[in-house]
């Protein structure tokens, strides 16, 4: 095994493992060379967090993703026929791209991309930043080589963002916006050459070619991101606001509630599917001091769909309700608690710990998110198949919900101080 393979395995979670198992098996087996790459390869060399797997492939990526779909492993989301690329989701909720390595080329900036089957080396060296243009071969006779073709290593052990190419931001200028969400959400600095690159970009006003559907795009990878609050203050600083609303500038913009968004994040356990979405706690706080005109042409200008919209917009009466759910009397056992917020999207819990000015309810919510909810984690299906359950069958889960009630409820274990040992008295004295 590779350095770099033992280095993956420790940064990834017990079902992204599982995953990047399935997905290796299913391009063996097609007889397509598969990598590893971008985000995923960045954030394990840098010590980050792996949040997503990005897999690329020399051949055919989207009958590789079919193929995994028709297994019932997993669900595609959405297709980029252009691209030839697809965004899976596994019941973990593990998300994973599958694209065809590839090479863009762009007549005008922002328009739509001439994209050709490429070699992995050439589809690396025409992406965004260098940090982004790294791999990690599956295939099993070069399995953990790392390919860095435009020097990504050197970059991360220097925290610098550098674009791979000269034409970066005016090819496709949504990345002025990834540029300084990187920034942040890393802490790099820009390297003068691509500060400078930008400062141009903006100079000569290649952000009004931001197509909607690509700035929607990356304002919903800034809703996920744990330092939101940061993001949109950096955004707001580079004047790059405006041009999502015009009407979101001065007071119209809602740091405070941002600030108490990424304070609720860092609250949540890592690792776990606990069905946030981010979207709609992002675009509440965004349009929550517009006014309804304002608010509609934002919808408008980013062509956003009926069901976002929605999911947004219905974000906080339903948080309303478990809000006074979460004051009952009948919340006194914590399993009764984890029963209640164990059926609930996240994303309420998040926004009434910005929102709500009731102690019980916060209070509440991070003994779920901090003590409760790991305590179930612990439980293991060992554990079950030892009490009596058999996998895979309706009474597995029912019996492993019985045994996390009585975890929860359990008394802890009084501990009992040691007796002091009496002191020895010897001919010499005390010892």
């Amino acid at each position: 095994m590779s350095d770099y393979m033992f280095m993956l395995e420790n940064h990834l979670t017990a079902d992204q493992s599982h995953i990047l198992a399935e997905v290796e098996a299913a391009a063996a087996q097609a007889g397509v060379s598969l990598f590893l790459t971008g985000g995923a390869i960045r954030d394990m060399l840098g010590g980050f967090a792996i949040r997503d797997l990005d897999f690329t492939v020399e051949g055919n990526a989207l009958k590789l993703a079919k193929t995994l779909a028709q297994k019932g492993t997993a669900e595609i989301v959405s297709t980029d026929e252009n691209r030839k690329s697809a965004e899976l989701r596994f019941p973990s909720g593990v998300t994973v791209e599958i694209g065809m390595a590839r090479q863009e080329r762009y007549a005008k900036p922002g328009g739509k991309a001439h994209v050709t089957p490429a070699t992995i080396h050439e589809d690396l060296r025409g992406r965004d930043f260098t940090i982004n243009a790294l791999a990690l071969s599956l295939n099993r006779a070069s399995r953990g080589l790392l390919l860095d073709p435009t020097n990504g290593l050197s970059e991360l052990e220097r925290k610098e963002l550098r674009a791979a190419t000269n034409y970066t931001l005016y090819d496709n200028p949504i990345r002025l916006f990834r540029l300084i969400r990187f920034k942040v959400r890393l802490g790099f600095q820009i390297v003068e050459r691509t500060r400078a690159q930008y400062e141009n970009a903006r100079l000569t006003d290649v952000e009004k070619y931001i197509v909607p559907a690509a700035l929607l795009d990356e304002l919903q990878k800034a809703a996920s991101e744990p330092n939101v609050a940061d993001v949109v203050q950096a955004f707001e600083e580079e004047k790059l606001l405006p041009l999502i609303s015009p009407a979101l500038t001065g007071a119209k913009v809602d740091h405070t509630g941002f600030a108490k968004l990424q304070k609720s994040k860092q609250l949540l356990p890592f690792g776990l599917d606990l069905h946030i979405d981010h979207s709609a706690l992002f675009f509440h706080f965004l349009a929550e001091k517009l006014t309804p005109k304002e608010r509609a042409a934002l919808v408008a200008s980013l062509g956003m769909d009926k069901a976002a919209v929605e999911a947004w917009q219905k974000l906080e009466p339903k948080a309303k309700k478990l809000e006074k759910d979460l004051q009952s009397a009948k919340l006194v056992k914590p399993s009764a608690l984890y029963q209640l917020l164990s059926k609930v999207p996240a994303d309420q819990m998040l926004f009434l710990l910005a929102k709500s000015s009731q102690r019980i309810v916060s209070d509440r919510i991070r003994n779920y998110l901090q003590k409760y909810l790991p305590a179930a984690q612990e439980l293991t299906d060992r554990e079950v198949e030892a009490a009596g359950g058999v996998h895979g069958t309706p009474k597995f889960q029912k019996l492993k919900d019985q045994m996390i009630v009585k975890k929860l409820d359990a008394r802890p274990k009084k501990i009992v101080d040691p007796v002091p040992e009496a002191p020895v008295v010897t001919a010499n004295g005390r010892r």
